[in-house]
């Protein structure tokens, strides 16, 4: 079994390296998917409750998904072979006829019943070489009655023009309709347009090929899923002469894009309709529409630099827009989607030189948006309320070269009232210039509109500005930047031996820091990170505290095993994360379930900022690891025993556990050898 999967495998890869085009990528694909079937079987993936059928590729087969619904494997012959009865798989090929007979045994009985109506069955019986897009049954089927009607009466004419459109003359291959080709088609010489996609879809006029490659001796058969009608117009015209887009035809002439859309080209237009328009406040609009800037981008927004016919879409696809952003083309079901919504009312309306589709709601990017836009449109809700109560709206809505750090909803616990501290501090959550993260560097200073400088520190899994990281990409609008951030900003508050003394917490240590002769080392100018012990960590052993008190050397050593030089906020501590203390063994960081650990001892508080340095707090001495614990991970509690050992440990004195002895005599090296 193992060596049949290797086969398969080996084969899929090979195939596919070969494949002259997308379409022959998927076709051999699918051929090797129905191997097992017998030969010149392929493997369709057939939409549940439809008659729609893929060919299908690595991604569709395993997902067993196209545009997010089901799909059932069905087995058929590949084109141009067919069964024999009591025969397994499809080992005859078809046998070669002209095109007329052709269209009877592919699927497209209709159209070889209209070609004869039409008086066309002698021109595709007889001598030449065609390509006939043909129409299957279903296509004719859906066709409006009143459009069928007009068709197929009087002298059938129409009927013989419009089965002309389907037709060149001249034998093409699906290897030969390459993306982006037109070729003059059999009435009047207007053009079919081309698109082979690179998920192997094929288009003509937007109409997919549903059976293509199907050889005749006098040409070549592709059926096709709709009748398609020619086409006259750039997308410019066909916005033009559509009131449904009179405000969009409006805003392009006022932005000075009319032109653009009378160029050759392949674009695809998201065009908004009048009532899209409507649906924007009216202060939000008026200000686009009188803004060049603006105007210019939100509706370069709506314009694809390549042409997307509904058919290509089978799963959602970030498509670059003339803007220079983004836009998740997609689809759910029939649905033709953008950004995840199904906002498309009219699809595949067909120029020369794109195509557009009609969409019921305006898309705004973010660089036609004011601060208070791209909040309102991002998960800080909670943030922009109360920037809004903090009075800061005129900030957040004019043309300021600003910087907002806005935090998470999830950065606020419980109910948040407004106050003269909180408004203060939200002011320093806006920086005083427009910046991208991608241009800050660590030690870098930001000025706020409180006017704080506030510290940037860049680590390897994360970038921070003081204690608050920054969560996800950069909203760049109009005039300023948003910056999501995962926690409410802490702006420093004094020097590392200041927060302590403000804290009722520390003020055990901040006895034993004098008595150690520390206190000039925690108020004087640098980066420190301090893993403070709090009065219950110190006061866990009140004997052993005492003595502690009175050996200034062992408790100098007992405070620097604690204390390293750097900035090390919370943001920065990931996995296998290592920091230097100023006396000791190095210390293991990690962390588990949202909390840090310190040679697995829990950080009970994080990122109590300090001009210079971080205070974190412990309720439990640190202690060097074991060699064998340092070669793990220290990111959280032992197993069971061993947690239970490490509680047995904790109880016991200070003298017991090995810290001073190891520190202290780590130091005493030190004096020897500068003795020496």
């Amino acid at each position: 079994m193992k060596v049949l999967v290797l086969v398969l495998g080996l084969a899929l890869v090979l195939t596919v390296c070969v494949a002259r085009s997308p379409y022959q990528a998927v076709l051999q694909h699918s051929r090797i998917r129905g191997r097992l079937q017998g030969p010149n079987v392929c493997a369709m993936q057939q939409l549940k409750g439809t008659d729609k059928k893929y060919f299908t590729n690595c991604k569709q087969w395993y997902h067993r998904k196209i545009c997010g619904q089901p799909t059932v494997i069905t087995y058929e012959c590949c084109p141009g072979y067919e069964r024999i009865p009591g025969e397994k798989g499809c080992p005859a090929a078809l046998p070669l006829v002209n095109i007329y007979n052709t269209l009877g045994v592919v699927g497209a009985s209709t159209t070889q019943m209209y070609s004869e109506r039409a008086n066309l069955k002698g021109e595709v019986e007889g001598p030449g070489s065609f390509t006939f897009f043909a129409p299957s049954n279903e296509a004719w089927a859906a066709l409006p009655t009143e459009i069928l009607d007009a068709l197929v009466s009087n002298v059938n004419i129409e009927l013989l023009n419009a089965l002309h459109y389907h037709m060149v003359n001249r034998r093409l291959t699906s290897e030969e309709l390459k993306h982006g080709s037109s070729f003059a088609s059999m009435y009047q010489d207007f053009h079919v347009h081309i698109h082979h996609y690179p998920n192997g879809i094929v288009t003509v006029n937007c109409a997919r090929l549903i059976k293509p490659d199907q050889h005749a001796t006098n040409g070549i058969v592709h059926v096709v899923d709709r009748v398609i009608t020619a086409i006259s117009n750039n997308v410019h015209t066909l916005i033009d002469i559509d009131d449904d887009l009179e405000t969009l035809r409006t805003a392009m002439a006022a932005a000075g894009l009319s032109a653009l859309l009378e160029n050759e080209g392949q674009y695809t237009i998201f065009a908004p309709t009048n009532d899209a328009f409507e649906k924007i406040p009216q202060e939000t609009l008026t200000r686009i529409l009188g803004d060049p800037v603006a105007l210019r981008d939100l509706l370069n927004y709506h314009i694809l630099k390549t042409m997307q016919c509904a058919e290509s879409i089978v799963s959602g696809t970030p498509m670059e827009t003339l803007q220079g952003t983004t836009l998740e083309v997609g689809c759910d079901g029939d649905q033709m989607t953008l950004n995840g919504k199904a906002i498309i009312t009219k699809k595949d309306q067909l120029g020369t030189n794109g195509v557009v589709h009609y969409i019921n709601e305006l898309l705004i990017p973010d660089s036609a948006k004011v601060l208070l836009e791209l909040a309102e449109g991002s998960s800080v809700t909670t943030a922009t309320k109360l920037f809004v109560d903090a009075g800061l709206t005129p900030h957040l809505t004019g043309s300021e070269a600003l910087t907002l750090l806005a935090p998470l909803d999830e950065a606020f616990k419980g109910s948040v009232s407004m106050t003269p501290d909180l408004r203060k501090l939200l002011t320093n959550h806006i920086l005083k210039e427009q910046l991208s993260s991608k241009s800050l560097y660590h030690g870098q200073e930001l000025e706020t509109l409180g006017g704080l400088k506030l510290r940037v520190f860049v680590y390897r899994n994360n970038l921070c500005i003081e204690n608050a990281c920054i969560a996800a990409h950069d909203k760049q609008g109009r005039y300023a930047t948003m910056f999501t951030v995962d926690k409410v900003l802490a702006p420093p508050m004094g020097t590392v031996m200041d927060v302590l003394k403000a804290d009722d917490r520390f003020s055990v240590l901040v006895g034993a820091i004098q008595t150690a002769g520390m206190t000039e080392l925690l108020n004087q100018q640098g980066a420190l990170t301090f893993f403070a012990p709090t009065n219950a960590a110190l006061n866990a052993n009140p004997a052993e505290l005492n003595k502690l008190m009175r050996n200034r050397q062992e408790l100098s050593a007992l405070l620097r095993y604690h204390l390293g030089e750097g900035m090390l906020v919370s943001g920065g501590v990931s996995s296998h994360t290592r920091f230097k203390p100023l006396q000791g063994e190095r210390l293991e960081l990690g962390v588990r379930n949202y909390t840090i650990y310190v040679n697995r001892v829990p950080v009970v508080e994080a990122d109590l900022m300090a001009t210079n340095g971080v205070v974190h707090a412990v309720n439990t001495i640190i202690k060097p690891l074991p060699p064998k614990v340092e070669r793990e991970q220290a990111d959280g509690p032992a197993a069971p025993l061993r947690a239970a050992a490490s509680s047995r440990a904790d109880s016991r004195s200070f003298r017991n556990n090995d810290l001073f002895q190891k520190v202290v005599r780590s130091r005493s090296s030190r004096t020897m050898i500068k003795s020496q």
